[in-house]
């Protein structure tokens, strides 16, 4: 009889959510209100993976209602401009369609992190994130 043990499977827990649950993760990237039940439950059940997405998420919620708000009010007072209004608002149709649909697309790649379990930053912006929330939910 071998007394040894069996070597350990470290890739079984490679998926595992970093520090327990990850429904507050999920759930920060659900806009408003997913945000708000995130931080109730994050409350309850203080998880590092949770502190993580919320970071994520609260920079992406900052992040797109200043990039909407300063161009809706800019795109307004352009567009009492004679002339110039017709350039700008044909920038205006492309430029919100195409924020929107950058916000839908890192919403879902946050999303994706938080839900494989995943400590992963947000693309060019993640990194910043952390940084300048590192004392938010902790």
């Amino acid at each position: 009889m071998s007394t040894e043990t069996p070597p350990s499977d470290t890739t079984a827990n490679a998926s595992a959510p970093l520090g327990g649950s990850s429904t507050a993760a999920i759930l920060s990237y659900i806009p408003v209100i997913g945000f708000i039940i995130a931080l109730i439950l994050h409350n309850g059940q203080k998880t590092e993976l949770g502190t993580y997405h919320l970071r994520q998420s609260l920079g992406l919620h900052l992040t797109a209602f200043v990039l909407f708000f300063g161009a809706t009010i800019f795109f307004m007072i352009v567009g009492i401009i004679p002339l110039v209004n017709i350039v700008f608002g044909a920038i205006a149709m492309v430029y919100f369609p195409l924020l929107s649909l950058g916000s839908v697309v890192f919403f879902i790649l946050g999303l994706i992190s938080a839900a494989q379990g995943q400590q992963k930053p947000l693309p060019l912006v993640g990194g910043k994130y952390q940084s300048w929330f590192a004392n938010s939910f902790a």
